[in-house]
């Protein structure tokens, strides 16, 4: 497929440049960046693989929440005036 696109003076010269070096054609360099890019798109966000990993710990959480939700209660309002 044909496409157009914009790509500023100075990274289209060193692409150009780098796929010379390699002998291969720029649309081939392009693809492979690509193909790259978006194959490494699935770690771009390496968080998200250990989503859900400290489920165990709610009650925990939960607990200390409630015990911090109590101290702030007993905090001296004429303090903070």
């Amino acid at each position: 497929m044909k496409t157009t696109l914009e790509i500023p003076d100075a990274l289209f010269r060193r692409a150009k440049s780098v796929a010379a070096q390699r002998g291969i054609p720029l649309r081939e360099f392009v693809t492979e960046a690509v193909k790259e890019k978006l194959s490494s798109s699935k770690s771009a966000k390496p968080w998200v693989k250990h989503m859900g990993r400290l489920k165990h710990l709610r009650k925990e959480t939960a607990r200390i929440a409630a015990q911090i939700e109590e101290d702030s209660e007993r905090i001296d309002s004429e303090m903070w005036r």
